[in-house]
Order: structure tokens, then sequence, then C-alpha cells
């Protein structure tokens, strides 16, 4: 069933119609014209071969957009991390997470952070320190998500949260299965050893 102001639609009254199209722009005998929903065809064949080059160029660079856009996106997501699951986990470290730290050689924060994660709490960032850490540089070994839950270590002089973090795995958190540290903002990780 033809739409208002779509004129004959068979193609023996070509010369007569307009026919709705994509973003507003219309197919008429003289070509692609941008129009307002509503116009007649004689309205749109009034229209100056200005308004149909630059509707011509504004659809075509539409479609070039898109087509340089869309495949760019598609891969960025590709190129995401994809989440373990529970039978894919791995039980040795990455290289870079294999380093280990003492305890008692970190930083004063960071023993602190360390005493408060064992005992649940208070945290100096409640709404971030606690959160799951999703191992997107996949430096830690693999695991399912919500393994990891992250800890801001506080750094004197800083009045934000800074870039030291401990991270810890395990199924419950005041009793981890481990936790590294990080200076470096998640490039690289120390396991911490007692």
């Amino acid at each position: 069933m033809p739409w208002p102001g779509a004129g004959d639609l068979s193609f023996r009254g070509v010369s007569d119609s307009i026919w709705p199209l994509f973003l507003g722009y219309f197919l008429s005998p003289e070509g692609l014209v941008r129009m307002p929903v509503g116009t007649t065809p004689q309205q749109a064949r009034s229209r100056s071969k200005s308004t149909l080059v630059s509707g011509v160029m504004s659809a075509a660079l539409v479609v070039a957009i898109a087509a340089v856009a869309l495949p760019s996106t598609l891969t960025g997501f590709a190129r995401e991390a994809p989440v373990p699951s529970a039978t894919s986990v791995v039980a040795e470290p990455t290289a870079k997470a294999a380093a280990e730290v003492s305890l008692a050689s970190l930083p004063v924060q960071a023993r602190q952070t360390h005493a408060l994660i064992l005992a649940g709490g208070p945290f100096p960032y409640p709404h971030k320190d606690g959160s799951v850490f999703g191992n997107r540089e996949r430096l830690l070994p693999l695991h399912p998500r919500g393994y990891y839950r992250e800890y801001t270590v506080r750094t004197p002089g800083v009045n934000h949260r800074g870039a030291r973090r401990i991270v810890c795995g395990g199924s419950r958190p005041t009793t981890p299965d481990h936790c590294y540290y990080t200076a470096d903002h998640y490039a690289s990780f120390s396991r911490i050893v007692q």
C-alpha cells in the first residue's frame, strides 16, 4: 500500500512519481533529492540541480563513513580479551606475574591495605575498593570473571587514588588465595608472599 505523498509507484508512471528512500531523500525523475516529508512530486522536480548534487554527495559521505567506521568498530570488539570460562582456568601465572615480593618489603601503605583486606575493611575508597578486577591485561593467571578484586594502596602526597593497587583472587575476599601488588597501575604485578 502506498504511503501519503508517494505518488504512483508503478513503472508506467515514473515521470509523475516520487519514491521515498533513506533519511528524507527522494528519488524523482531528475534523481535523488532531499525533500521534507509531504512534498509533492511537482515541488520535488522544481528543486535546483545543486540540491540534487549536494544530496548525492551527502548520501555518499554517509555511506563512506559507515564503510570505514563499521569494520574498525567490529575489529575493536574482536580484539578484546575473551572472558575465560570456568573450565579454561590456567594454573600458572604469566612471566610478568611470576615475580614475588614479601609482604614485609612492601610500602607501609600496602601492608595496611593488605591488613584491611584480611579484616574486611573499612576501605578508604569503599565505592572502588573490593570491586571486580577484570584482568584485561592478562598478566595474572586466568580465572573466571569475579575471581579477582582490586584495592587501593594510598600514595602519600597524592589527592586521588594513585597508581598503586593490591589485587587479590579467591572465592572469599577476606581469605584470598593469592594477592598481587602493582605500583604502576596494572602494568606489572608481583605476587605477595608472607
